[in-house]
């Protein structure tokens, strides 16, 4: 293993990460990504390729995120209850990679000539399989690697942009790639089936590499040991039900909780806006592989910037400024939503000033696990991770839930040659309106977050407790 050079960051706290441990680390969320945002196509697929109900299609999508909302904060708890150190964290990748690379192309493997019945059992059952069980016992490790891998808030700042990137570089694939290649493979199911096989594949090859990485990675408290610090003494598991009050009464990390739970509404919805958008309003649905692609412009700018912007404000205002430079961009939609060039310009808009955000949902989470660390001498990180993942999944859960219901609204029927003005009426609800109220309310969640200037201190309180213990 290659020797870490001994720096520390500006707070004085060990460095630990090497340029290819941020970029084996992004290439497990690029991996986490492509499902998840595959997951955002579903919608569309389903209705307008399977010719599945609408309503029915966002009842199953629902049930089938609250499901899985649960099995995060249950496998978070049994994580922090297992054995193995630092090195658990990385084993349920290698041990789900080949099943994950499988479930991403059975999700579009849906029977055709069954009873729609069946159809809708097969979307439910193929969802939770890839959400609830190998997506779950996947990511809520991985996201508890953030907290424990290093304890510097600037490489946790610079992990949390390659995986903003990882993540956002997913979206952005299944954004360009989806529609256009489906299409030039035909347009029907079978053209679909053959997409998933090859995302399936992308899939198992990051996780392999993140893993190989991973595994073999010295955390923190292995460096500082080695340079002669003291080990992290081994905390002992708290059962399920006290850890899950201590979560709730940790403030921040409430906070963060309903931020998740917010911005993933925002993302499930988004997910499929776009090719409605295109198809019912502009006319052409290959127009979403045109949008994507020309976003990359403000995307690789964003993230270029993400770090001086993220230094400059820091973590709170960075916040501030991504939810109401957003709910601006929706804004301006609202007034002129037939216009392209609008269109065009405002989603490059939002995408830009939310990217550094995007940076910060894992430094934010292990704010939250350092403060439970203060409060009740015991960091939950797992259990955190996990039910950080609860929010998530309701979140998309209700983001596809609302999506449905603005379609059913507007009456929506995908057998039209063009949009009826109901149908127009609740694209403009989803894309444009409701984006605005959501930004909105995240802002005025998030003014309570005020933890960014108190960490050092009651980082040095648990310190000194520490070396009091060790001193008796």
């Amino acid at each position: 293993m290659a020797k870490v050079k001994k720096e520390y960051d500006a707070e004085g706290v060990r460095l630990t990460m090497r340029t290819r441990d941020y970029l084996a680390d992004m290439s497990g969320q690029l991996a986490l990504g492509l499902m998840a945002n595959l997951v955002g196509q579903l919608q569309y697929f389903y209705t307008d390729k399977v010719g599945i109900a609408v309503g029915s299609v966002g009842v199953v999508m629902a049930i089938a995120k609250i499901l899985d909302a649960l099995t995060d904060v249950i496998f978070g708890n049994i994580i922090d209850h297992s054995r193995g150190g630092n090195k658990k964290y990385f084993r349920w990748m290698i041990m789900l990679a080949v099943p994950a690379a499988a479930i991403v192309a059975l999700m579009f493997t849906v029977p055709k000539n069954v009873a729609s019945g069946a159809q809708v059992a097969y979307i439910l059952v193929t969802n939770l399989l890839l959400t609830a069980v190998i997506y779950t016992m996947i990511a809520t490790p991985f996201s508890a690697v953030m907290v424990v891998r290093t304890r510097s808030n600037s490489e946790r700042s610079s992990m949390g942009i390659f995986r903003a990137v990882g993540n956002y570089g997913a979206g952005m694939i299944v954004a360009i790639a989806t529609i256009p290649v489906t299409n030039l493979l035909g347009g029907t199911q079978s053209a679909w089936i053959k997409y998933g096989v090859i995302l399936s594949a992308a899939v198992l090859l990051l996780f392999l590499i993140c893993w190989n990485n991973g595994h073999k990675a010295a955390f923190t408290r292995e460096e500082e040991s080695g340079a002669g610090m003291p080990a992290e003494p081994k905390e002992e598991a708290v059962p399920f039900g006290p850890a899950l009050g201590m979560l709730f009464r940790n403030k921040y990390w409430v906070i963060v909780l309903l931020f998740n739970l917010i911005t993933n509404i925002t993302n499930a919805i988004t997910g499929s806006a776009g090719t409605y958008y295109c198809k019912w309003i502009f006319g052409n649905d290959n127009l979403v592989g045109i949008l994507g692609a020309v976003g990359l412009v403000a995307t690789a700018i964003g993230f270029a910037l993400s770090k001086p912007i993220i230094n400059k404000l820091g973590v709170t205002k960075t916040v501030s400024l991504g939810c109401l430079g957003a709910a601006a961009a929706a804004a301006i939609r609202c007034f002129i939503p037939t216009s392209l060039p609008v269109y065009i310009g405002t989603a490059l808009l939002g995408s830009f000033i939310q990217i550094p955000l995007m940076c910060l949902y894992g430094v934010l989470l292990a704010m939250a696990v350092d403060y439970n660390e203060w409060k009740y001498d015991k960091k939950l990180v797992a259990m955190s991770s996990g039910a950080i993942g609860f929010g998530a999944k309701v979140g998309g859960g209700l983001g596809s839930l609302l999506l449905s219901a603005f379609l059913v609204i507007g009456s929506y029927d995908a057998t039209l040659a063009a949009a009826s003005h109901s149908m127009r009426m609740s694209i403009y609800g989803f894309s444009n309106y409701l984006p605005v109220v959501i930004n909105l309310l995240m802002f005025f969640i998030f003014r309570g977050f005020d933890l960014e200037q108190k960490l050092p201190q009651l980082r040095a309180e648990v310190e000194a407790r520490k070396a009091a213990g060790t001193a008796e």
